[in-house]
Formats: C-alpha cells, structure tokens, sequence
C-alpha cells in the first residue's frame, strides 16, 4: 500500500488539501469556499504556521477528525516536494483543493515519494491515497512512476541477488511483457561475437559475463538506442578499492537500470520508434584470471587499450558496447553510467554530468530538465584533454595519471567508440540518493530518464 493514486469516484470523502503561501494562506484557508470551520483557522494562528516552503500542518475538525491539510509552497524550488504528504499525513483519502503551480509534478512527486524498498522486510508507512488532480493524465503518472520502481529496485538490491545473469532476466522480463526481441551473447562466446573488452573486464567472475541486446518498435522507424553500464559489483580488480569505496558498489550498475526505467517508459508509451537497449553485464572480480594493470586488449572498434587502471572498467565494457551500438547509425545514442567518481566532486550527487556536441540536443536536455524537474548540467567534450588518453604502447589508455577532469576525460574516452549516431549522449550519472528529500528516499534513483522520456516523445513521437 502506502502511497496510491485513485479517481474521485474512488475516495472515500476526501480531505482536502491546500496549497498556500505566506501570502494568501489565510485568505484560502479562511475563505468561503475552502469550507474549513473558523476553529481550523484559528487553530492554525495558534499553531505558528507561516505557509514557508514545504510546511504542512493537519487541521483538526471539532469532532476529532481531519478539517483539511495545509501545505507551504511559496518558493519551491524542487516540484517534487509534494512527495512530503506521501510520507507525512495521516492514513485517509485526500484531494487537492487549492492547487500548486503544477499539479501534475505535484501528484508524481507524491507518488516518487511514496517508495519503499521492501525485498528484505516490510516497511510500512500509513496508507494514503491521493484523488488525481483534475486535468492530469493518470496514465502518465501510473506509468512514469513504476518505471522510477523498476529502476530503484534494481539498484537497491544487494549483488548477492542481482549479478549478470539477474540484469538479464530483468531485459527478458520487459522484452516479454512488450513483445520485443532479445538476444543475450554470455562468456566466452563474448570473444567468438567480437566483445573482447566486456570478456576482459567479467572473466574473473563466476558469474559469466555477458551482452544484452533488446530491440523494439517496427524496423523502419527512427533509431534510439540506449547503451547502459552493467557493473552489477565492482571490487575496483587488481586495483582494488578500499572497503568504504565498495559499500555502494551494488549500484555500478545503476546506468542499466535507468536505461531499462528508460526503454519501459518508451515502450509504454508505445512511441513510433526502433528502440533499441544494449546491455553490458558484468562483475568485477578477483582472480588468477583477472585483467591487469598494463594489459593491452583489442575493443570491438579495433582501436587497442591499454589498461592504466582495473577500477576504470565502465568505460571498457561500454566501449564494446557502443561501438555495436553504433555500427547502425541510430538518430539518437544515450548512454547512461555510474562511470566516475570525479562527476561527484564536480556537481555532487543530484546533477548527473551531461556531455553532447549536438548543440539542440544539449538545449532540449536542460528544457525537459526543467519542466520535468529532473535536471543533468552539460560539461564540455574539451578535445585538448584527449591527449591524457595517450598510451606509449596502445591507441588509448583507459585511465590517464594526474586525476584531472577525470569526468571529461572518461566521456572524450567513450566518444572514440562513436562517429555514426546522428547525435550521441552520455550521461556520468550517481543514481543514488544519499540521504532522503521529498520525492525521492534514500537510495537507488533515477536520474535523467523522465527529461529523456519527455525529449524522445517530443522528437519522435
């Protein structure tokens, strides 16, 4: 249960809420129309509310019962606060009376907010239903918020319980529930299929390594294919990582989840396109078998890399991965990965790094950032940089020295994979909340996807 949706049919004298400021609260609440008893009035005078951003205050009828919810949203900055009552109010129906500046990212924040991941236990919170807010697509709502689910539940699980072949069981899942095609190419026969790159990376796993490959839509619609990082544990390789850089390591793969949140949006709203979702899955390991620092390996592109560190392995197993991607030529390529710890420490935790030379791609990124409220920030493809890819012996080294714009310089990496797709994206994104906010509780995320949902119906649809 927890947070629902329902129709006004379906409530059960709902209560209502009111969207106020520190402006016209009292005028709303003390009006004719809001229907609140002068005691609820008062009782909020007396209780100090001031409608600041985020306040809410329950306002209790004569008889014990709930008159009606007051919620502060003068200045909002984040639309998605609505997300607040799904954790906040008491058990019961509710309805919006007077509404926010947007209606609809209130209801979605409300929903998003409304999460739990209860795999391992139940954690369970009041029931609360909110009545869809009059003049927004329902089905919209419904179908944006289990994608966000599918997403975050894929990154909140444990790699005891979400290695490879669990990625892949995932893709089969939606290719089944949509009717699309799926071809999986697993272990050694990643070399015989020409990804010599994810075989390095996965073969000191027990858990084989292995290519997604799900397509949809009818052949001779527009090409958008999705490219997602499948690291389902990184211990770092032979350059191992301390124990506090593994703690969160079950979400490396966080870039598939939100490219399979994503390719479940799409197909949702059954848009005209070829969507296309590749998928490299793999578990970085240590064994007598793992790649070494110094390695030099072919990439499915045939330009040669020469391994400067095993912790730097995303990028290698998406370079396979684009490179197939971009063998057809899509009209759109976007590729999402947990891929860099300096992305962080440039934009922190709720900015995903965005990287594009397509000037009205970039532009439509940061409109549907805006209007979804699901922002990224366009970092440069600064090409002076690429000479830190030198290698001595190899076309490329996957992991300059020196630590400069680590960020840029992973995605200048990637971008030697792509000169086909008639515009290329790369998103370095955390997909991790560290602490909670309204509309998005701590941990897995999705990050970007509802902008990109919003950018390819807009463009293709």
């Amino acid at each position: 249960m927890g947070a629902e949706l329902i129709r006004a049919e379906e409530a059960a004298n709902p209560r209502p809420i009111w969207c106020v400021n520190p402006q016209n609260w009292r005028e709303v609440a003390g009006g004719a129309d809001s229907g609140l008893p002068a005691s609820a009035l008062a009782f909020a005078e007396a209780s100090g509310f001031k409608a600041e951003p985020g306040a809410l205050l329950v306002l209790p009828a004569a008889d014990g019962s709930i008159a009606g919810v007051l919620f502060g949203v003068a200045a909002l900055r984040d639309p998605l606060a609505f997300g607040k009552l799904a954790t906040s109010l008491p058990a019961g129906d509710y309805a919006i009376a007077h509404p926010p500046a947007d209606p609809r990212l209130a209801a979605l924040g409300f929903l998003l907010g409304g999460y739990r991941f209860t795999r391992y236990g139940k954690r369970t919170g009041p029931d609360i239903r909110l009545v869809v807010p009059e003049g927004v697509d329902e089905a919209y709502l419904r179908r944006t918020a289990e994608a966000v689910t599918l997403t975050r539940d894929l990154i909140n699980t444990p790699a005891n319980d979400l290695g490879p072949a669990e990625i892949e069981a995932a893709a089969r899942a939606l290719a089944a529930r949509y009717g699309a095609e799926i071809r999986v190419t697993t272990g050694e026969d990643l070399l015989a299929a020409n990804f010599p790159l994810i075989h390095a990376v996965g073969r000191a796993s027990p858990r084989a390594p292995r290519l997604i490959d799900l397509s949809w839509g009818e052949p001779g619609a527009p090409k958008v294919t999705l490219v997602g990082k499948g690291v389902a544990f990184d211990t770092g390789g032979l350059d191992i990582k301390p124990s506090s850089g593994m703690l969160l390591m079950k979400k490396d793969m966080g870039g598939a989840a939100n490219a399979l949140g994503l390719a479940q949006m799409i197909m949702g709203r059954a848009l005209p396109v070829r969507l296309r979702l590749i998928i490299a899955a793999v578990e970085n390991a240590i064994d007598g078998s793992a790649f070494r620092p110094g390695d030099v390996f072919p990439s499915r592109k045939g330009l040669s890399v020469e391994i400067g560190n095993t912790d730097a392995e995303g990028r290698l197993i998406l370079a396979d991965a684009l490179s197939l991607a971009d063998e057809e030529a899509p009209e759109l390529l976007i590729d999402f990965a947990t891929l860099t710890g300096a992305a962080r420490v440039a934009l922190g935790p709720q900015l995903a790094p965005a990287y594009t030379e397509d000037e009205a791609l970039a532009a439509d990124l940061a409109r549907f950032g805006a209007t979804e409220a699901d922002p990224s920030w366009r970092l440069p493809l600064w090409q002076p940089y690429a000479s830190m890819l030198d290698s001595k012996i190899a076309d490329l080294n996957n992991a300059p020295a020196g630590g400069f714009a680590g960020s840029i310089t992973a995605a200048l990496f990637l971008q030697r994979f792509v000169e086909r797709a008639g515009a290329w994206l790369h998103l370095d994104i955390y997909a991790w909340n560290p602490s909670s906010r309204p509309g998005r509780p701590e941990g897995g995320e999705a990050q970007t996807i509802r902008a990109l949902d919003a950018l390819i119906a807009e463009r293709f649809g």
